[in-house]
């Protein structure tokens, strides 16, 4: 820091510490202790530096530091900081990006420059949605230099009249030189179904949907593991599939046990209840899953699926579950709404609590997209059922 400081010549510099959720401890000693003197402003007027070994005054001195994720950061040292959250690109920014700064600078790297050579829309808009997931624009300008740079190799060997006669790479353009899509964004049901219903997740790289299956089964044995066989005392009822953490499953079994309890108030059939195995199940079982906000999902597809009554097609839901019933609200809204838009959701079901969040998304979002509020589980499954008798003709079909 004291180098820092005679670099700078200054006694108020500007301090960026880079990537600070990285630290880490080694025999060489602990950087996070180090830095809780240095971060607090009611101790760093006399921070005492190990090579001098005389007391400094730090007061003065603006310290920023960046972490991609916050949980990493110790406690202690989180505690003596200011935090201001960035969220990731969306789609549209990320093409905005790469439109002013990053396919001219890859073009000028790749020999381009002079070439009268630019991207269509719809090539930039495959590019950031089929090629890269990310929260950033890094992987988008890799991709974009791997075009650039295979287009320089077809214009050297005098091959590249198609690309360089109009001047535009066009989408089919990027798709024969960069291969097949590296990511499949999950896309909205063709049909309404029952037993399926449509959540929202948010990870630091984005939003997007995914798709809560139930079905059951009659249990005409006992399960194994039960009293039957000396392990037990009741057959398994709840069985749940597709790598989910321990709130997840919780936030399953909460959702059985409301729609079990409220089943005639749901418009579950007496018969469909009594001895049964409900399976729940979240595709793509080889990644990992967690965190309460599917817990309306899964409330719906069980409903669904107890019912008969099949669930609409073109609507999102998120939300945490209690065995009252009710809706309580989530983080990641605006990420949440961008992947449903792109996976072509039409309306979204967020909690009541969360009506503030859409400040955050984007008007492009809000104008394309119905929106509505809710308190309780039946609100939810007043908009997210079809009536009986669309189900009836959805079964015949």
């Amino acid at each position: 820091i004291i180098q820092g400081m005679k670099q700078a010549g200054s006694k108020n510099p500007v301090f960026l510490l880079d990537e600070v959720d990285k630290l880490g401890v080694s025999f060489q000693g602990d950087p996070s202790s180090a830095l809780l003197e240095v971060l607090d402003p009611a101790q760093n007027d006399t921070f005492t530096d190990h090579y001098l070994g005389v007391p400094f005054d730090l007061s003065e001195v603006l310290f920023i530091a960046t972490a991609n994720f916050i949980q990493n950061i110790p406690g202690p040292l989180l505690d003596r900081m200011e935090v201001v959250d960035f969220a990731g690109y969306t789609e549209r920014e990320k093409a905005e990006i790469a439109k002013k700064y990053l396919i001219p600078r890859q073009l000028e790297e790749n020999g381009l420059g002079g070439k009268p050579l630019t991207f269509s829309d719809e090539a930039i808009a495959s590019l950031v949605s089929k090629y890269t997931r990310e929260s950033g624009v890094r992987q988008l300008e890799r991709e974009i230099g791997a075009v650039a740079r295979k287009v320089a190799r077809r214009i050297a060997a005098n091959t590249a009249d198609g690309i360089i006669g109009d001047g535009v790479i066009s989408d089919a353009e990027v798709r024969e030189l960069l291969g097949r899509p590296k990511v499949r964004p999950e896309k909205a049901n063709e049909t309404h179904e029952v037993g399926v219903a449509t959540g929202m997740y948010y990870t630091p790289m984005g939003g997007d949907i995914m798709f809560v299956e139930a079905s059951t089964r009659p249990l005409s044995q006992p399960a194994p593991g039960d009293a039957a066989t000396g392990g037990g005392s009741a057959p398994v009822a709840l069985v749940l599939t597709g790598q989910l953490g321990d709130v997840m499953k919780e936030s399953a079994r909460a959702a059985f046990t409301y729609v079990t309890k409220n089943a005639e108030r749901l418009g579950i059939p007496k018969a469909r209840l009594g001895p049964i195995e409900t399976h729940i199940h979240v595709p793509a079982g080889a990644i990992p899953k967690d965190g309460p906000s599917a817990g309306v999902a899964i409330a719906t597809a069980l409903a669904s699926e107890l019912s008969g009554r099949a669930v609409r097609r073109d609507i999102a839901m998120t939300g945490e579950i209690t065995l009252r019933g009710r809706v309580l609200p989530i983080g990641g809204v605006k990420e949440k709404v961008l992947g449903a838009m792109r996976a072509g959701v039409t309306t979204i079901l967020l909690p009541r609590e969360n009506e503030a969040d859409l400040e955050d998304v984007p008007d492009e979002a809000k104008q394309k997209l119905a929106f509505h509020s809710v308190d309780t589980l039946e609100d939810v499954l007043k908009l997210a059922l079809v009536d009986d008798s669309a189900s009836k003709q959805l079964h015949v079909v």
